[in-house]
């Protein structure tokens, strides 16, 4: 009996430090993965829009005509993945170091394509860090803040799946490929979509 005791006191003393390397192990990857998640949103406000696109990138699936696209949002035809690091969204979004995820269809994405940009007039409530918008309520198809009043691109639709829309924190930026659109940067997620201005709310 002594024996059968002393043999389990030592298994036991064995399978302690490989249990405490495994954790060590899994808390070091853990960390590396939560970092990744965390350069992403969290309140972080970009300094800057994006660049203008010089020169779109040949993609026969992404700048197929509208008419392939869902109405509820862009067609699983067109799907594409943002997620350039483990933990980041599967939609645009925008780096701690302001580098903007997604943004490079340029100026003839037939996506955003409007027969009459700034139909409704342009938004005048500003743009980038400093002027912070709390979502003050409706959808994807109409939301508004400050009196002004938005409508989120079809194609982004499903991008803003988790978006609170009666209190996420919004930012507006200039779209510098796409006339008559606006980027609205939700620095809670740091994701962002085309939106345009619908004027006053």
């Amino acid at each position: 009996m002594k024996n059968v005791f002393g043999l389990l006191a030592l298994l036991l003393a064995f399978s302690v430090p490989a249990f405490l390397l495994a954790d060590a192990d899994a808390a070091q990857h853990g960390g590396q993965q939560k970092s990744a998640a965390r350069d992403v949103g969290h309140g972080h406000v970009p300094a800057h829009g994006p660049a203008p696109v010089r020169s779109a990138p040949a993609r026969a699936s992404e700048n197929r005509a509208p008419e392939n696209h869902a109405a509820e949002g862009h067609a699983q035809g067109n799907a594409r993945s943002f997620q350039d690091k483990p933990n980041h969204p599967e939609a645009p979004h925008v780096h701690h170091n302001d580098t903007w995820v997604g943004h490079d269809s340029g100026r003839d994405d037939p996506h955003y394509h409007l027969d009459h940009a700034w139909e409704h007039g342009r938004f005048t409530g500003g743009f980038g860090r400093g002027h912070v918008f709390r979502l003050g309520g409706g959808d994807r198809e109409r939301f508004w803040f400050g009196g002004f009043s938005f409508s989120v691109a079809p194609y982004d639709y499903d991008y803003t799946a988790d978006w609170l829309w009666d209190g996420d924190p919004i930012v507006i930026y200039e779209d510098p490929d796409h006339d008559g659109w606006y980027l609205a940067y939700n620095s809670r997620l740091g994701t962002y979509v085309h939106v345009q201005y619908l004027g006053p709310r």
